[in-house]
């Protein structure tokens, strides 16, 4: 088998396609033969060494990644459920950049139908996170309205959609003109574009009462404002700090900026969160594997969503396993709209 590993923090060359041992499966396990994986912003935070349950879990050397697609090549002895040869995607705790991952049965799904390799493996992280932050950390009323930062990136697109599916009302947010009519083929009730409107002056001439939830991964650029336009009962909900990391070609960390965004964090106070009764939620989709009971509760929900034909696959952009660097260059660019794979096939 092939897997990339990083072995050390830093750029793009950081990423070595490596040769490794086929895998073989214990009880309850499966070894998948890889059509795709998924690409996310978090597994570049992997590789500048900054992903807390990278650091925890793994350490270096490691290999990234947490969504795949592919074919049942092994079972181990208690497998109940897949045979060889079936179509299949699921989740991993890291080890997804690869063309073999092993899991435990519990976090491999069927291939819905009309799913391509590509679509099912960009599916699993984006979907799992947006679906988390509205329907297993909050309670949100019937007719709420809820904000989205970057609508057309990969959780954004999950989180509009789910809305859609739950009939709640959503805005979403992005950087560019081009991401516009994307975001408002996913249900938005309407998009601001921030590089051509007044991001706060919109959403506040949106929604003037405020919004039952505002979906924030930028950190520092957004967060202040992000909790002053929400309404009584309010909450926000952080997973990500985007604006503390790099947008550059050169894929490095950008220490100067990062402690810069870091002084310029928003502190709140616990009181005020009483007395303005508000809530400050935060999350690591990462840190939920040991949640079963949540996870399981979560696919299964998804997956009938998508049985009812009322979510679709986040639009893809998909590269060959050698320009892993390139798609890292563009999800860190902040221009991608919906998921970037690894098609293994075209490698």
């Amino acid at each position: 088998m092939k897997k990339i590993v990083i072995h050390s923090p830093g750029s793009y060359e950081k990423l070595k396609l490596e040769e490794a041992s086929d895998l073989v499966p214990e009880k309850d396990e499966v070894v998948v033969e890889t059509k795709a994986f998924g690409v996310n912003y978090a597994d570049c935070c992997v590789r500048w060494g900054v992903y807390e349950s990278a650091k925890k879990f793994i350490g270096w050397p490691i290999t990234p990644g947490f969504e795949f697609s592919g074919y049942v090549k092994k079972v181990g002895p208690g497998v109940q459920k897949f045979k060889v040869g079936d179509k299949v995607f699921g989740i991993t705790l890291f080890n997804a950049y690869a063309t073999e991952v092993k899991v435990p049965e519990k976090h491999l799904y069927h291939l819905p139908l009309n799913f391509s390799f590509e679509e099912a493996a960009a599916f699993p992280a984006v979907f799992m996170t947006a679906y988390h932050a509205l329907f297993q950390i909050i309670r949100l009323p019937k007719e709420a309205n809820i904000l989205v930062h970057s609508a057309g990136g990969g959780v954004g697109s999950a989180i509009l959609q789910l809305a859609r599916a739950k009939n709640l009302t959503a805005f979403g947010v992005v950087g560019s003109s081009h991401k516009m009519d994307y975001v408002k083929s996913l249900g938005a009730s309407a998009v601001i574009d921030k590089s051509q409107d007044n991001l706060w002056a919109k959403a506040s001439e949106l929604c003037p009462q405020g919004y039952d939830a505002v979906l924030d991964a930028n950190g520092p650029s957004t967060l202040n404002e992000s909790y002053k336009h929400l309404r009584p009962t309010g909450k926000l909900i952080i997973y990500g700090a985007h604006s503390l990391l790099p947008q550059s070609k050169s894929g490095r960390m950008n220490y100067l900026k990062a402690g810069w965004g870091l002084l310029k964090m928003p502190r709140f106070n616990p009181m005020n969160l009483v007395t303005e009764n508000k809530s400050l939620i935060g999350f690591n989709l990462s840190f939920l594997f040991e949640r079963d009971d949540l996870v399981g509760e979560g696919m299964n929900d998804l997956l009938q969503l998508i049985e009812e034909g009322k979510i679709v696959p986040p639009r893809v952009t998909s590269f060959p396993m050698k320009d892993i660097a390139r798609a890292h260059e563009l999800i860190e660019s902040g221009q991608s709209t919906g998921k970037i794979v690894i098609s293994v096939a075209l490698s």
